[in-house]
C-alpha cells in the first residue's frame, strides 16, 4: 500500500480527525474507508440507470428528459428549503 500526501486546510485536518476519533479511528483509516463507501460520478450515473430500468420494468415509469429536469429542480428547491430552517 502506498502513502500519498494531501494538502487541505489545517481545519479541515482537524474535522476529519475529530470525526474519525469519534468513530475510534486513525483519520488514514478514516479516510479509506470514506473513499470505499463513496460511489464516484461514473458510479452513480450506472446506479441511476439501473434503477430507472427498474421502475419501468417494474411499473412502466420512464421520465421524459424535461420530466426529469422539472423532478430535479423541485428536489433541489425542497432540499434548500429544508436546509434553511
Amino acid at each position: 500500500m502506498s502513502d500519498a500526501n494531501v494538502r487541505i486546510p489545517e481545519e479541515a485536518k482537524d474535522r476529519l480527525a475529530a470525526i474519525a476519533a469519534a468513530e475510534g479511528l486513525s483519520l488514514r483509516a478514516y479516510l479509506a474507508r470514506l473513499a470505499e463507501t463513496l460511489l464516484t460520478p461514473a458510479e452513480r450515473a450506472e446506479r441511476a440507470a439501473r434503477a430507472l430500468a427498474a421502475l419501468k420494468e417494474w411499473n412502466g415509469y420512464a421520465p421524459s428528459p424535461a420530466e426529469e429536469q422539472d423532478l430535479d429542480s423541485e428536489l433541489d428547491r425542497r432540499l434548500a428549503r429544508a436546509s434553511s430552517r
